[in-house]
């Protein structure tokens, strides 16, 4: 049995302008903390796989002065952890407010996949709490209760490390011959790669502009039928949707071989 593995932020939804980005930003505001990202620090601040990874990056000796944090790590971790705690709780709100719909053609190669007996999963390094969050407002409950979610602390290493996907195969029970992933950005893509899953990069807000070498295809969208089309970016496997990408195009790339392999 084959199995879909999605990542959330950038792939369910468009998530990271609209939904992590302000949420950081009120929370610094509810916290008097003396920062506020805009559109190009965040983009910065996505290099660095996870929230409380992105709030630590904060704490250089200039900002904890200013801040009027405690000097000690202990004390300083302790303050991130409440960050990001308030952090997603403000983002999951948003979540529940519908201001972040799902990606074009998300719900309907989820349902197809759901049909034809395929295993779902999300491998994200997003707090759990978020990822099921958005799932939840992007395929419906009947749809997300299909789902395995492997997110945030479930490992140590965050992306670009494989370690998320590499959890995912093992406790999903199949091979890399078995999976494909659905990635957004350069740094999902490398830990796919790393783990030697065949991926699909649907670019997003924030990556459009990055490198995907080693994609099986790289889309704008999944598209929708009757809606958002489908433009190939590049198709290394050789798997061209017509209009919008269909769950026949995810097992084309699944058969199609490992350039990894093949090289």
């Amino acid at each position: 049995m084959p199995a879909l593995i999605f990542d959330c932020d950038g792939v369910l939804a468009d998530t990271e302008r609209d939904g992590h980005l302000p949420a950081f930003n009120a929370t610094f505001a509810e916290f008097g903390l003396p920062v506020h990202w805009s559109e190009e620090d965040y983009a910065g601040k996505l290099l660095i796989g996870g929230g409380k990874e992105r709030l630590t990056s904060l704490l250089t000796p200039e900002f904890v002065q200013a801040a009027g944090l405690p000097v000690d790590p202990a004390s300083q971790q302790e303050a991130v952890a409440s960050w990001h705690r308030r952090k997603t709780q403000i983002y999951t709100d948003l979540v529940a407010s519908g201001a972040l719909p799902a990606r074009p053609g998300i719900a309907r190669i989820v349902a197809d996949a759901a049909a034809d007996g395929w295993l779902l999963a999300v491998a994200s390094t997003s707090a759990e709490a978020s990822v099921r969050a958005v799932l939840l407002y992007t395929v419906g409950e009947m749809l997300a209760a299909r789902f395995q979610v492997f997110a945030g602390d479930i490992v140590a290493a965050k992306k670009p490390a494989p370690d998320i996907y590499t959890y995912a195969l093992e406790h999903l029970g199949v091979t890399t011959d078995e999976a494909v992933v659905i990635e957004d950005s350069s740094n999902g893509l490398r830990a796919a790669r790393a783990a030697r899953l065949r991926t699909v990069v649907t670019v997003s807000s924030y990556t459009a502009d990055e490198d995907f070498a080693g994609a099986a295809l790289v889309v704008t969208s999944l598209g929708e039928p009757h809606g958002v089309t489908t433009s190939v970016l590049r198709s290394p496997a050789g798997v061209v949707p017509r209009g919008f990408v269909t769950l026949d195009d995810v097992l084309s790339v699944l058969r199609s071989p490992d350039p990894e392999e093949e090289s």
